[in-house]
C-alpha cells in the first residue's frame, strides 16, 4: 500500500521544490491512468473528487454539484479502488463536501486516512456558487464555515489540508483554521469541449491571486499559495502569472492535467489510424 504523508512531511517536499525554484504543481485526477502518469509526470500531489469523475466520463465536471451523486463516497471508493493502489510516492489527496449535513466529518475523516489518503480539499466547494442558491444555502446551514471546519478537523488530525477561495476573506478564515495550502480559485477552467467560455481572464487571475496572497502571508508568511482555473490553461500561462504575482508557488491542474491532454492525443490517435488506406484491389 502507498506510503502515507503526514502534513509537516509534505510541507517538507513541497519547500523543497519551492527552494529549487521549482512551481508546485497539483494534478487533479478521476482515473487510475490520468493519477498514475501524472506521478510519472512528476506531479507534487495527486488529488481526486467527484468533478474529477464526471469530468473524466466525458462530461461537465459541474455535474459534481449536482445531486447525482453522494460526492464523498465517490472520493473514498475512486481513492481506495482506482488512485490510491497504482500510486507509489506521491501524497494523494481527498476531494471532499465539507458542507455535508449526513456525515460526522470527524469519524468520516478517519475513514479517508485509513483509505490511504494523506490530505484533503474543500472540493466541491460552495465558494462557486453565487446569487439567492448561495444565500439560501448559508442561511440554512450549509455554508462554507461548514468547509473551514472540516478543514480544521483535518489539520488537527495531521492531515495536509488545501482550499479552493475565491476571496481574500474566504482564503482568511482558511488560513486562521490552519490550512497548509491556499488555492486562488479563478473559477471553471477554459477550453476544449466541455470547458466554460466565460472566465476569469489571466489579468483578472493575477489580482485575484495577488490579493488572496497579500491577505493569507501577512500573517501566515510560510503559507503554501498555487491558484486554479479561469484563462490559466497553458504552462505558458501559469508563468505569466508567477511572474505578474509576488508570492505565488505554484499551480493546479483540472481539465489541463486529465481532460485536455487526453481530448487532444485521443483524437490525434484514431484520425492517424483512421488515415491508414487499405491495400488496392487487383483483379
Amino acid at each position: 500500500m502507498i506510503k502515507r504523508f503526514d502534513s509537516q512531511e509534505i510541507v517538507v517536499r513541497l519547500k523543497a521544490e519551492i527552494d529549487e525554484g521549482r512551481a508546485i504543481f497539483d494534478a487533479f485526477a478521476g482515473t487510475g491512468i490520468s493519477a498514475k502518469f501524472a506521478e510519472a509526470g512528476g506531479a507534487d500531489m495527486i488529488t481526486t473528487h467527484i468533478l474529477a469523475r464526471f469530468r473524466m466520463a466525458g462530461l461537465s465536471s459541474m455535474a459534481g454539484y449536482l445531486s447525482i451523486a453522494d460526492a464523498n463516497a465517490v472520493t473514498l471508493e475512486l481513492g481506495k479502488r482506482d488512485i490510491i493502489p497504482i500510486i507509489k510516492s506521491t501524497p494523494v489527496m481527498a476531494g471532499l463536501l465539507g458542507t455535508d449535513p449526513t456525515r460526522d466529518m470527524e469519524s468520516f475523516l478517519d475513514e479517508i486516512i485509513a483509505a490511504g489518503f494523506s490530505g484533503v480539499l474543500n472540493c466541491p466547494t460552495i465558494a462557486l456558487i453565487d446569487g439567492n442558491f448561495r444565500r439560501t444555502l448559508e442561511e440554512t446551514g450549509l455554508t462554507y464555515d461548514k468547509e473551514v471546519e472540516m478543514i480544521a478537523i483535518a489539520h488537527r488530525k495531521g492531515l495536509y489540508t488545501k482550499a479552493f477561495c475565491t476571496t481574500p476573506e474566504e482564503a482568511r478564515k482558511m488560513s486562521e483554521g490552519g490550512c497548509d495550502n491556499i488555492i486562488a480559485h479563478g473559477g471553471n477552467t477554459k477550453g476544449g469541449t466541455i470547458g466554460s467560455r466565460t472566465v476569469t481572464s489571466l489579468d483578472g487571475m493575477v489580482d485575484l491571486v495577488q490579493n488572496i496572497i497579500d491577505t493569507v502571508k501577512e500573517k501566515k508568511p510560510e503559507t503554501i499559495v498555487t491558484c486554479h482555473g479561469g484563462a490559466t490553461v497553458t504552462p505558458q500561462d501559469v508563468q505569466y502569472l508567477l511572474n505578474k504575482t509576488k508570492g505565488l508557488d505554484g499551480y493546479v491542474g483540472g481539465s489541463t492535467a486529465e481532460r485536455l491532454p487526453v481530448e487532444k492525443s485521443i483524437t490525434a490517435a484514431v484520425r492517424d489510424f483512421k488515415d491508414i488506406k487499405l491495400p488496392a484491389k487487383t483483379h
